[in-house]
């Protein structure tokens, strides 16, 4: 069998009948073969698709319609075969449907599509291809879409590349706009076949475009069209592609492809419409018609004919045929979907032609929704919505021009809008808007402003307040309306009428009313209908008080319109001006009722009348009710139609208080102040609530903000009101200076007279009645009176109407008549109260007058006798220093030689003290290399001098002995006190050594006073005999270590036996014998034959303090050691023997109960003795001096070494723990020398005890011996004169005591402070000695206590053999 050629079987027999498919024969006869020879269901399926490719429908609908009920379907896949003819009959009523422009037709088509999809479902329901021709169906329907959606994914999911579910698909996700799916989708199906139809690749090309992938969609297209040269899809995508590139040979290229695709298609409605629009823009209107109206012929889909109703709507809106454009804008609206917002836009346009503006808002409403950024359409619903009476509206429109002028700013037109919008909310930034276009003007377009963007700048600048501003932007308008006339005159010469007309409100607002008169009149010439003129001329004779001339020209503006609402307002405001409230009524109401019941202000008019009414005097109780009810409700009535307006919401405040209902009137007026500011009725209003409420100060306050705020201080009605704000608060006299103000604003006020007049005759009442009146008071309170009473007599006889009662004047007048009868009285009471206040303040004056001469005396006695104790206290001062400076002067003697060791003073050096911190002459920190070689020389003269003053020193000692032992003789036995005194600048407290009471009882020995002693480290002679015990010790203890102890001991032995022997005091010698050698502090001995208890602690801070002292001045202490030594010990012990004596009494202490008696004289044998004993014993001592200087030698040059390794050092932190540590380890060590002294003088205290027995018994002998040779009744003689020459001392040091008891207390502070300064300085001088040093003193102390030893001895075998005296 050929493959053109079909074979049907004949019925019951082998032989076929072949046909012919390229020239099959009528339908009916195949269909009469078919059923006669019962002919299986796929041949009838072959036949009728070759009956549909050869195009012969009938037949195919005739087999497909036939082949249910005649054909075969006992083999196998006859299910398939029957669902495929039921599925195949579908698709073809399908594409029936979808090419059928008329509903009905279509309808029946997808019905009967639809039952054969149904059939089909009951045979093979899940079948891929019956499912995807379902699905196209169901897309093709438009409301089935997720139906489709569904089916197409179930096949998909079997079957990824199947052709026909992809490329649904496809559809349904572009018209998601999901364009990226569709793509893929549409390139799936490509995968799957190669040769797929053009219509593949003309989706693909449309998703490309719809991406913004234009090449690409340029490559589909292409590829398309080479597939099919027939499809008008690809041809309409490539024009489009053409046409919105701009090219011109492009555009002629979009064109004519166009062309191509009408030529082949000239019904199809995308042709058309694209057509349509190109000779729009040709303005070839007649075409554009023409094909708008095939394609909307044309065509099913909503969207093309939305499309098609636009083109001619545009069409006839160009040609200003509104109303056919109306009714296609309109219909395009009810076609397109939300997204398409052209016909909006037309429509918005429609509806401001015929003014109405909400509808039109609304279509720009969704234009603006789909598109927000759309200048045009934010400029247009700007500008409507500032035509709205609502304010949110306003404030959008504010918002929309905003935007617009943010996103383009060089948009004139939206500077222009915005500046129109702001002018009437904020001036200010109105003015920048118009100043912003008209400087776009001139910088982008190189033009002149426009006279009406001047216009409206120098209005902004008129409302300002700038009136000169505004007059040059008048005058430059003008001179542009004439000098461009020529070229528009009609809309120039109206424009020319505004300016002139702003001009003379202008000359108004300037005072110039002459000026503003003429331009008036001059418009009026030209304009004879101008009625804002005649309204002007009107206000200007009413401002000047011309009532019947205003009147006239407001009525002369009714003959030209008879319902002017301005006119009727001018000549309302007029009646009530001057109180005619039925008038001006019946004017106002006129006003509403040709508004109707619309016109806001004439309706608060009418409430303000009423509420007027309520101010007259009346007793009608209904009446005040039937007004009040009224008001309120006319103000109800705005507020209802304006919510915003200030001035109804006042008014109802003003209704609440003439209620009574205080507080709820003062919310109300508070909320119309925080609205605005601006308002003088409500801060009015406020301050009458006030003084309702009897807070007058916050009313005062308030009438003077707004009098200051709004009239410059210049308004008689307010001033009136504050004066009766000060009236009723009770200041009289406040009230009195606010009515003169206010009359010499208004002197013809007769109102104001007669407030002035009352309250001088309530300011002289008060100052009649009260008692206590001055006389001046009174005298002036009567001349008010008789001033009110002219005044109350002339305001009584006013003939006029007047705003006060005459008969209250004639009464007030007749009052004060009264008041002036009894004025006599009130002077007579008042000037004796004068006269008897007068005397009074003469008493006053007298007393307190001599109150301050008492005062002056007083305090001029207290001061003389201050400046008595104050000349008295520096009398003392001088003879204090006059005293101290006999102390201090010393004999001119050459310095002794001195150690290497620590720095020597100069001869013209100040005397230092120990305490003080400037004592440290030695201290040379800061000084440079040749200072320091300078000192050295001088240290070393120093030296020389005082090794050739050596020998003087000596004989001066002999010589002061000599004096010493010529004067014992002399004098009487007895006590004698030192004279010495303490320097200022030393650290003692006392003022001259004390004796104790024991002391006074016997004649014990003293050493000379030294400068030394006077340290407060040393000794103090104000201190108690048992402190100076103490401290002498641990200065004995603190010196144990040196070598010169020894020797000290040794001398004071020696020189015992010679005081014994010649008994000369210490306090015979006097402060001016003592060397400057002797100033050193001296080293106190341990008295041989007494013990003293001493604190540990006491012990330890004479330590401390007596190492710092004896680094300083060691070489002084050891020079005089020999010298001095035995007088410090025999002093020491006497003074010992005094402290223990004295702590018997006090403390109870253990001490020895031998009482010393007076010593006996010493006979003149004995002392050329002594003197051969003494030159031996000088000989000795220069001899250890001499050992005692090599020593020293020695010592100075380690201690050097030490200085320079330690000034040499960077540390000196380091310098000053070593020296730290040095001194601790002395300080350790001497407190075990101390502990080995306490027990070695333990363990001779008996023996000591004996030996000062024997002493004494030895002095009583001696004593005896010499007064054997008198007679008792001299020794009575003597003894009575010692008593008496001690108690005249006694009464001498008591005075001496309360005398210098004031320096005390200077004293201590300063030892204090110079004792801090000296630890000071102390810190940083090394005292640490070399232990080889040490050694070498421990061996020479034991060879010297030998010595002493032997001495001993030897003095004691020399004292028994003494001559005693029983």
């Amino acid at each position: 069998m050929k493959s053109k050629s079909l074979e049907i079987p004949l019925r019951d027999t082998d032989e076929v009948i072949e046909l012919d498919l390229e020239q099959l024969p009528e339908g009916e006869e195949i269909l009469g073969i078919l059923r006669t020879e019962n002919v299986p269901l796929h041949i009838w399926l072959t036949l009728a698709k070759h009956y549909y490719k050869q195009g012969k429908m009938h037949d195919f609908v005739l087999l497909l319609e036939n082949c249910q009920k005649d054909a075969a379907t006992d083999y196998r896949e006859q299910e398939k075969d029957k669902m495929l003819a039921l599925d195949t009959l579908a698709a073809y009523y399908v594409r029936l449907g979808r090419k059928e422009k008329n509903r009905e037709t279509r309808k029946k088509h997808f019905a009967k599509a639809t039952s054969l999809y149904t059939q089909a479902d009951k045979i093979i329901m899940y079948d891929q291809n019956h499912l995807v021709g379902r699905a196209h169906f169901c897309l093709l329907e438009g409301d089935k879409t997720d139906q489709a959606d569904a089916q197409f994914n179930f096949v998909l999911a079997k079957l990824e590349k199947h052709i026909a579910a992809n490329m649904g698909k496809a559809c349904i996700l572009f018209n998601k706009k999901d364009f990226k799916g569709a793509l893929g989708h549409f390139k799936k199906a490509l995968k799957g076949n190669e040769n797929c139809p053009a219509s593949i690749r003309l989706g693909m090309g449309l998703c490309f475009y719809r991406l913004g992938n234009l090449e690409k969609a340029q490559l589909a297209f292409t590829r398309a069209l080479e597939l099919d040269t027939k499809s008008t899809g690809s041809l309409i995508g490539q024009a489009i592609l053409h046409l919105n590139s701009g090219d011109k040979e492009k555009l002629h290229k979009g064109v004519k492809l166009l062309s191509t695709a009408y030529g082949i298609d000239s019904a199809n409605s995308m042709t058309l419409n694209h057509l349509a629009n190109h000779f729009f823009f040709k303005k070839d209107y007649q075409k554009v018609q023409h094909l708008a109206q095939h394609a909307l012929q044309g065509t099913e889909v909503e969207f093309i004919q939305a499309e098609s109703c636009y083109q001619l709507a545009r069409s006839y809106h160009n040609q200003q045929k509104y109303d056919q454009a109306f009714q296609y804008y309109y219909q395009s609206t009810q076609f397109a979907s939300p997204s398409y917002v052209l016909p909006h836009f037309g429509l918005g346009q429609m509806y401001i032609a015929r003014d109405d503006n909400a509808n039109a808002a609304l279509c720009f409403e969704k234009v603006l929704k789909i598109q927000p950024s759309n200048n045009e359409t934010m400029k247009i619903l700007g500008s409507l919505y500032s035509q709205s009476d609502d304010s949110d509206k306003r404030d959008q429109a504010k918002v929309l021009l905003q935007k617009v002028t943010t996103q383009c700013p060089e948009d004139i037109e939206a500077w222009i809008e915005l500046g129109g919008i702001l002018q009437n909310s904020n001036v200010n930034e109105a003015l920048n808007a118009y100043n912003t276009a008209a400087q776009i003007i001139r910088d982008n377009i190189n033009e002149d402003v426009p006279p009406e963007i001047l216009n409206n700048i120098a209005s902004c600048l008129f409302q300002l307040g700038k009136y000169e501003e505004c007059l040059q932007h008048y005058e430059t308008a003008l001179d542009y309306c004439k000098r461009e006339l020529q070229n528009d005159e009609a809309y120039l010469s109206a424009i020319t009428v505004t300016i002139t007309y702003n001009l003379a409100r202008l000359y108004e607002a300037l005072h110039e009313f002459g000026k503003a008169e003429d331009l008036y009149k001059a418009v009026l010439k030209e304009h004879p209908n101008y009625l804002d003129c005649y309204l002007r001329l009107g206000c200007i004779a009413r401002d000047r008080e011309q009532i019947f001339e205003a009147s006239n020209w407001f009525k002369d503006a009714l003959q030209i319109n008879q319902d002017n609402a301005d006119a009727w307002t001018l000549i309302g405001n007029l009646h009530i001006s001057k109180q005619e409230w039925g008038p001006g009524q019946k004017k106002f109401e006129r006003i509403i009722k040709t508004t109707n019941d619309k016109d806001s202000y004439s309706i608060l008019a009418i409430g303000n009348v009423w509420l007027q009414m309520l101010y007259q005097p009346t007793r009608d109780r209904d009446k005040e009710q039937k007004y009040q009810e009224r008001a309120l409700a006319f103000f109800k009535q705005v507020l209802r139609q304006d919510p915003r307006n200030m001035f109804a919401a006042n008014g109802i405040g003003c209704v609440l208080a003439v209620k009574g209902h205080i507080r709820e009137a003062r919310d109300v007026f508070a909320q119309v102040r925080e609205a605005t500011a601006e308002m003088a009725d409500v801060w009015l209003n406020l301050a009458h609530i006030y003084i309702e409420q009897k807070q007058f100060v916050s009313a005062i306050q308030m009438y003077e903000n707004c009098l200051k705020k709004f009239y410059n201080h210049h308004n008689v009605e307010i001033l009136l009101y504050l004066a009766r704000a000060h009236f009723v608060y009770g200041k009289l006299e406040e009230t009195r200076k606010i009515l003169l103000r206010a009359r010499h604003m208004a002197p013809q006020d007769n109102l104001i007279l007669f407030n002035l007049s009352y309250v001088l005759r309530h300011l002289a009442t008060n100052t009649l009645r009260d008692e206590k009146s001055g006389l001046e008071d009174v005298v002036s309170a009567v001349r008010n009176l008789e001033l009110a009473q002219r005044f109350f007599n002339m305001l009584s006889k006013a003939t006029e109407k007047q705003k006060y009662d005459l008969n209250h004047a004639g009464a007030e007048a007749r009052q004060c008549t009264d008041l002036l009868s009894q004025a006599q009285y009130h002077v007579a009471r008042a000037r004796k109260l004068d006269d008897e206040q007068r005397a009074i303040r003469m008493q006053q004056e007298k007393a307190k007058q001599e109150m301050e001469n008492k005062r002056k005396e007083e305090s001029e006695k207290k001061r003389r006798v201050e400046d008595e104790k104050h000349q008295a206290m520096l009398a003392q001062r001088e003879v204090y220093r006059e005293k101290a400076k006999n102390i201090l002067m010393f004999t001119e003697e050459p310095e002794p030689v001195r150690a290497p060791k620590g720095r020597k003073k100069k001869d013209d050096e100040p005397i230092y003290s120990s305490g003080d911190a400037s004592s440290d002459p030695d201290k040379d920190d800061g000084l440079n290399e040749d200072e320091k070689a300078q000192k050295k020389k001088e240290k070393a003269e120093r030296r020389e001098k005082k090794k050739q003053s050596k020998d003087n020193k000596k004989k001066a000692r002999k010589e002061r002995e000599r004096k010493r032992l010529q004067q014992d003789r002399e004098e009487k036995a007895g006590k004698y006190t030192s004279k010495a005194f303490i320097d200022s600048d030393s650290d003692s407290d006392a003022d001259d050594a004390e004796p104790d009471a024991k002391a006074d009882k016997s004649p014990v020995k003293s050493t000379p006073v030294k400068s030394g002693m006077l340290d407060s480290d040393s000794s103090d002679l104000d201190e108690s005999p048992k402190k100076k015990a103490q401290t002498r010790k641990r200065k004995r203890f603190s010196d144990s270590e040196d070598d010169s102890d020894v020797r000290a001991e040794m001398e004071q032995q020696e020189k015992e036996e010679e005081k014994k022997q010649s008994p000369v005091k210490e306090d015979d010698r006097q402060i001016s014998d003592i060397s400057e050698d002797d100033a050193a502090p001296a080293e106190p001995a341990e008295p041989p034959k007494k013990k003293t208890i001493i604190d540990d602690s006491e012990s330890e801070e004479g330590e401390k303090e007596n190492d710092k002292e004896n680094d300083k001045e060691e070489t002084e202490e050891k020079s005089m050691e020999s010298d001095e030594g035995g007088e410090k010990l025999e002093s020491e012990t006497v003074e010992s023997q005094a402290v223990e004596e004295e702590g018997t009494e006090e403390e109870g202490m253990l001490v020895s109960e031998t009482v010393l008696e007076e010593p006996a004289p010493i006979s003149e044998e004995d002392v050329p003795a002594k003197e051969e004993e003494k030159k031996e014993e000088e000989k000795k001592e220069e001899e250890k001096k001499e050992e005692k200087e090599e020593d020293r030698s020695k010592k100075g040059k380690a201690e050097k070494k030490k200085k320079v390794e330690l000034s040499d050092s960077e540390d000196s932190d380091r310098a000053a723990k070593k020296q730290k540590s040095e001194k601790k380890k002395k300080s350790e060590e001497r407190k075990t020398d101390h502990k080995n002294t306490d027990s070695k003088k333990a363990g001779s205290k008996r023996s000591d005890s004996k030996k000062s027995d024997s002493k004494r018994s030895s002095s009583k002998k001696k004593h005896d011996s010499e007064l054997s040779s008198d007679t008792d009744d001299e020794v009575l003689e003597k003894r009575k004169s010692k008593k008496k020459s001690k108690a005249s001392e006694d009464k001498k040091k008591t005075k001496k005591k309360s005398h210098k008891s004031d320096s005390e207390s200077e004293a201590e502070s300063k030892t204090k402070s110079r004792k801090k300064k000296k630890k000071e300085s102390s810190l940083s001088l090394s005292s640490a000695n070399d232990s080889d040093d040490a050694k070498k003193k421990q061996k020479s102390k034991k060879k010297k206590s030998e010595k002493n030893k032997k001495t001993d001895k030897s003095k004691t075998s020399e004292k028994d053999k003494s001559p005693v005296k029983s």
